[in-house]
């Protein structure tokens, strides 16, 4: 059932299972955007329709990087409802933080290490892969957004825009047009998520 043909886009078909990852999807990063916790139960449901299409595509390097992101999702939601009281102005909900500066060189070197091993582990197990080693730095860059998010700094929303920008192009490059749309709007929510969370950042200082 999932892997009915809903509707063809540019020619390409369009499976439910896709709509049911576009949708959870974007519900996730639109709740995460406005500071909601639910973003987190959507997370979960994300995750697994996320092991699904791998598993139905066989994108076994991506499968198997989804019980990374399920250990992350349940990190954040601990972290965003159980704050320390110094972390807290409300006393239930985790504020908005920043990286300093020293962590934000910290992720760039370890984004471009851990992205150089995994494309040339990519490039000799999956030879098929056109772009191992940009879907290799699209694949860190997510962990690391969603680390950021977990952790509720709003540094997290930059590396969202560049899997955002990277993503599109990587999908126009394929010829995906329905997940280059959902990448685009994915850009927008993340440029307005970015301007809520520095706002509510500098308010709670």
């Amino acid at each position: 059932m999932l892997d009915t043909v809903i509707f063809e886009l540019a020619g390409r078909p369009v499976l439910l299972l896709d709509l049911i990852c576009s949708v959870l999807g974007l519900t996730c990063v639109f709740l995460a955007g406005r500071n909601s916790k639910y973003n987190f139960w959507v997370g979960y449901l994300y995750t697994a329709a996320l092991f699904l299409l791998f598993m139905h595509r066989n994108l076994y390097a991506s499968l198997l990087l989804q019980p990374v992101s399920l250990v992350i999702n349940m990190l954040g939601h601990y972290r965003w409802t159980h704050p320390k009281p110094e972390e807290t102005s409300d006393g239930k909900t985790l504020n908005v933080s920043s990286l300093n500066w020293m962590w934000r060189i910290y992720c760039v070197v370890g984004v471009l290490v851990v992205a150089g091993l995994w494309g040339w582990s990519l490039d000799r197990l999956f030879p098929a892969d056109p772009h191992p080693y940009l879907d290799s730095c699209v694949t860190v860059l997510i962990l690391l957004a969603q680390l950021l998010s977990a952790l509720k700094k709003w540094d997290c929303w930059i590396a969202w825009l560049l899997v955002n920008i990277t993503q599109i192009a990587l999908h126009l490059s394929v010829g995906n047009v329905l997940m280059s749309i959902v990448s685009a709007l994915y850009l927008i929510n993340g440029l307005w998520s970015l301007y809520t969370w520095v706002k509510l950042y500098r308010k709670q200082k």
